[in-house]
């Protein structure tokens, strides 16, 4: 398996609030580039979507760690398997840190191919985590 992390991102809200969100695919889809997915569905715990120059992917959520963790797995017909981990960790009140990693079964040439556009998910991800505006949420 081959490993990817993300940089460590500031949320300025609560460990709690963000648990909570990310723990349902149906909040996601404010979260993903709209130019970048189509055809979103989603249920709490599942969710498929298309990717220009890929296809259709597919997440499913595999385990909770209430307010700590977060994890992810492929869903259906995907051109790699992999694992995602989101981890949350407040250190003040309104200040959680978050931190992305994935796992992927890749082999060399799959990691030469696709490790930079992973890292730039993960850290596009990690930053729309960390920005999003909880309390406008409702």
């Amino acid at each position: 398996m081959t490993k990817f992390e993300s940089e460590i991102k500031k949320a300025l809200y609560s460990q709690e609030k963000i648990f909570s969100f990310i723990s349902n695919f149906n909040n996601f889809k404010d979260l993903i580039p709209q130019d970048k997915i189509k055809d979103w569905q989603s249920t709490e715990d599942t969710c498929r979507f298309k990717v220009d120059g890929i296809g259709e992917a597919g997440l499913k959520i595999v385990d909770k760690e209430p307010v700590k963790t977060v994890k992810y797995s492929t869903d259906g017909k995907v051109p790699f398997n992999f694992y995602l981990w989101v981890q949350l960790k407040q250190v003040a009140e309104n200040d959680t840190r978050i931190k992305l990693t994935l796992k992927a079964d890749l082999n060399a040439m799959m990691k030469m191919m696709v490790g930079k556009h992973v890292d730039k998910f993960l850290n596009m991800l990690g930053d729309a985590i960390a920005s999003y505006d909880y309390d406008g949420h409702c």
